[in-house]
């Protein structure tokens, strides 16, 4: 027998990764591989397309576009390592521009945006709010904490959580 096709929308969520050398303090990138590995896991028994953006060393790299999870992303995880600067704004104007052109391409795919940073950024502009809801973790540890992800994630009106709360 035959069955239809679901019509459910599809569902995307795209994941930038704050990779800087300031990640690898306090374990940070190591709590965040964790969770990342979660996402991967959730994303493939629920049928979601994934996106992951990499923010890391002088500009942000795509690593995945769109596609269902895969052995193949469960192998950049085990090798994610952190250094060099931290293209955090570039990446996050690239994935709203390019959010923007997916939600045109498919207009009834429900987006999310999952950005985990230790916010350990200068200065920064101005930046809109996501198209889409958005979950800031801050991934920051440490005695020292500048509270600066916290700061992005009202910018962005994304949620906010710090990692220990996940």
């Amino acid at each position: 027998m035959l069955r239809a096709r679901s019509r459910k929308p599809g569902e995307l969520w795209l994941v930038i990764v704050d990779a800087s050398a300031s990640t690898r303090r306090h374990g940070a990138l190591a709590q965040a591989k964790g969770l990342l590995a979660d996402t991967v896991e959730q994303a493939y028994r629920q049928r979601a397309r994934l996106a992951v953006l990499h923010a890391t060393g002088a500009q942000p790299r795509w690593l995945w576009q769109g596609q269902k999870a895969s052995v193949q992303l469960k192998e950049w995880l085990e090798q994610l390592g952190a250094g060099g600067g931290t293209p955090l704004i570039e990446a996050l104007q690239q994935a709203r521009d390019w959010l923007e052109k997916r939600q045109r391409q498919k207009p009834n795919e429900h987006q999310r945006l999952l950005v985990l940073t230790d916010g350990r950024l200068q200065d920064w502009p101005a930046l809109p709010a996501m198209t889409c809801p958005t979950l800031l973790v801050d991934i920051e540890g440490g005695s020292v904490r500048l509270g600066r992800a916290r700061k992005l994630a009202e910018q962005l009106d994304a949620d906010y959580r710090p990692i220990a709360e996940l």
